[in-house]
């Protein structure tokens, strides 16, 4: 008696957790955007005749449900952390955690991408830099410290180094690796700070024949910044925070957009993106299509053009301090093919810095 009142117990509470969950998934309003994960949410399908018999209504209604579950969020965290530490698996949709830091496995070399690249970069020489002398300075991603050393796929990172350089004989390389460590990136985020960068700075900025400040001043933002990956881990990690620093001339430097056509001035540090979706937006309010950084306090009439992904965006205002005028460009955002309406190539110094993400995920350069 008392274990058949027991079953049935037991079944009539899972009976009403299941009937709960899908009445709230019913009722409650569809969220447009999970802040977690940093994208658009799927939203009720189309029922049209025609969506419902070839059956994409219920390929859609399955995305659909998934995303708007009820505590969604602590479900993922749920599964994250029973994977990791019940399961003893090595990685959850291939994020992992090791020596306190979130990754995610950036493998195998993908030598299409590589090559689009090369061919990207290979157009913007031939097409605006004749003439020039472009460096090039390839950043590591996390994996390049944790990936090998703690049991997880990894690319031979100087096989890449070294095969990127030959089909780019065209840029002269400088080597920051042994510049940088794990400690001098977020632990939830992909990006390096920019107080631990210092030393690259004025280590790429010695081979550009220019002198940069030792002196900075390090302020840190009062939001909390949780980067890219705990949203994607899902996992209460704690947060990290953006430090950032500042002197006399880094105060004085004017950011200028031309996002939208138009010439707009824009904060160098920006503390309401810092606070947002994305804090790592903070610096110069995220990546530009094009942008300039204009120095009233330069020693000199020296121009840089850095071509850059994200990643750019922290250390442009350190080199930037070396330059009468600093243009930002990442072809991601605008066509090579029109970068001649905004830019006027002309004998400046040129420097293209991307992340080893960036070089072999490669699809979104134009």
């Amino acid at each position: 008696m008392k274990e058949t009142l027991k079953n049935r117990v037991l079944v009539f509470g899972m009976a009403a957790l299941l009937l709960g969950l899908s009445a709230v998934s019913w009722f409650h309003a569809p969220n447009a955007y999970s802040d977690s994960e940093r994208r658009a949410l799927a939203q009720f399908p189309n029922t049209e005749r025609d969506q419902i018999l070839s059956g994409q209504f219920m390929s859609e209604f399955e995305v659909y449900t998934q995303d708007q579950f009820p505590m969604r969020d602590r479900f993922r965290a749920l599964k994250s952390w029973n994977a990791l530490f019940v399961l003893r698996q090595k990685a959850v949709n291939g994020l992992y955690l090791a020596d306190g830091f979130v990754s995610k496995i950036e493998y195998p070399q993908n030598d299409r991408l590589m090559n689009h690249a090369a061919e990207r970069f290979s157009y913007l020489y031939q097409t605006y830099l004749q003439g020039m002398k472009p460096y090039l300075v390839m950043v590591p991603d996390k994996n390049y410290f944790l990936a090998k050393q703690n049991g997880y796929l990894s690319m031979d990172y100087d096989k890449f180094f070294a095969e990127f350089g030959e089909k780019a004989p065209f840029l002269n390389p400088i080597d920051i690796t042994d510049k940088l460590e794990i400690s001098d990136y977020y632990r939830t985020d992909t990006h390096w700070k920019q107080e631990k960068i210092i030393d690259v700075a004025r280590y790429i900025a010695a081979h550009l024949g220019i002198s940069i400040p030792e002196d900075y001043t390090e302020s840190t933002l009062s939001h909390p910044f949780y980067g890219v990956y705990y949203g994607q881990l899902a996992l209460p990690l704690p947060a990290d925070e953006i430090r950032f620093l500042r002197n006399d001339v880094i105060d004085s430097l004017k950011v200028t957009s031309f996002d939208t056509g138009m010439p707009k001035e824009v904060q160098l540090y920006n503390e309401e993106k810092g606070a947002g979706k994305d804090g790592y937006e903070f610096f110069l309010g995220g990546s530009h299509a094009v942008a300039t950084i204009e120095n009233a306090k330069a020693e000199n009439s020296r121009e840089l053009i850095l071509f850059c992904d994200s990643f750019g965006t922290s250390i442009a205002p350190l080199l930037a301090q070396g330059y009468a005028k600093t243009t930002l460009i990442d072809i991601r955002y605008i066509p090579s093919s029109m970068l001649s309406s905004f830019v006027e190539f002309e004998n400046q110094d040129v420097l293209f810095l991307y992340s080893t993400m960036m070089l072999n995920n490669s699809s979104g350069m134009k």
